[in-house]
């Protein structure tokens, strides 16, 4: 076990944990990160982002997620490359046990996010960012004018579809079943020109062009076992997330798909544990609100430490 006693313990590296890090760190907390991969999380392995505030353009997601990693650690914030295990919340000091030993902290930071469910197909992680996307309102606007389809039948797949439809010539939303899973409320929304639902359909194949984008998708009806190709610039996978809490098991609150259940407020229920960014259930997950987040954890846990030492 590490014989400090940190403040500030952060679970997750990405744009909620970074800002939680740093808010920490300039309000004089002693800061740690634990991240098992790179900092920066999706953000990290996203190329191209154009709608992050201050930042004209078209900004390089790693690049981004360095100089948040960079900004953070200039307050004194540090940076451990360690996988968090399990956890030990009871009591005014916090163990989280980790593959490299055991770290304490009087408060805890969880921001380990989500991941998208992918389809699973050979050439899905290759595409990715070359046609292939996790997120409509995050690369939409790279779409004008142009074709795509959505994959899935929840409410993101059709939320995805209607926000599609206001920028592209075309949008199919592609469901494997024959009737949506999306809210009732939806049905309307969808009756547009230019969005076409394809039942009882799944994908096969991405099918790509000579320069290693997508160019279509091959799908297949699961009634008849027909095949047919639609010929696409973009495919939106929308058939859900995976969330990085499976290490909070029995000691956070989650909800039924595996979300802490944190409120605007960050906090989990547990006395001086706060959830950040896309692992907690919320409506838009998107940097910006993961980075604000991040922001409205740290205060809460230091509003947390100062009742402590009252």
């Amino acid at each position: 076990m590490e014989e400090r006693l940190w403040d500030a313990a952060v679970v997750g590296a990405g744009p909620a944990g970074l800002t939680a890090a740093l808010y920490c760190a300039r309000a004089g907390l002693s800061t740690v990160m634990l991240e098992k991969l790179s900092p920066g999380g999706q953000m990290a392995t996203t190329n191209e982002i154009e709608n992050y505030p201050g930042f004209p353009g078209v900004t390089d997601g790693f690049e981004l997620a360095d100089r948040m990693r960079r900004q953070a650690e200039s307050f004194g914030a540090s940076q451990r490359s360690a996988e968090v295990l399990s956890l030990r919340l009871e009591g005014a000091e916090k163990v989280l046990v980790t593959k490299a030993g055991e770290i304490r902290a009087r408060c805890v930071i969880l921001a380990p996010g989500a991941a998208p469910r992918e389809l699973g197909l050979p050439n899905e992680a290759a595409l990715r960012g070359k046609g292939v996307s996790y997120c409509a309102t995050c690369d939409g606007a790279f779409y004008r004018k142009k074709t795509v389809a959505v994959i899935g039948g929840g409410d993101t797949a059709a939320a995805d579809a209607v926000f599609l439809s206001g920028l592209c010539e075309k949008v199919y939303l592609v469901h494997r079943r024959g009737k949506l899973r999306a809210s009732g409320s939806y049905a309307k929304k969808l009756q547009k020109e230019n969005v076409e639902i394809v039942w009882d359909s799944v994908v096969e194949e991405i099918l790509e062009n000579e320069k290693g984008r997508v160019s279509g998708v091959r799908l297949r009806n699961v009634k008849t076992g027909e095949t047919r190709a639609l010929t696409l610039s973009g495919v939106f996978v929308a058939v859900g997330n995976i969330p990085a809490t499976d290490f909070a098991k029995g000691a956070v609150p989650l909800d039924e798909a595996g979300y802490f259940t944190a409120g605007e407020d960050t906090q989990t229920g547990v006395p001086g544990v706060f959830a950040a960014g896309d692992c907690r259930r919320k409506p838009l997950r998107q940097i910006v609100t993961a980075a604000a987040d991040g922001a409205v954890a740290a205060y809460a846990a230091e509003a947390y430490l100062q009742d402590q030492q009252q």
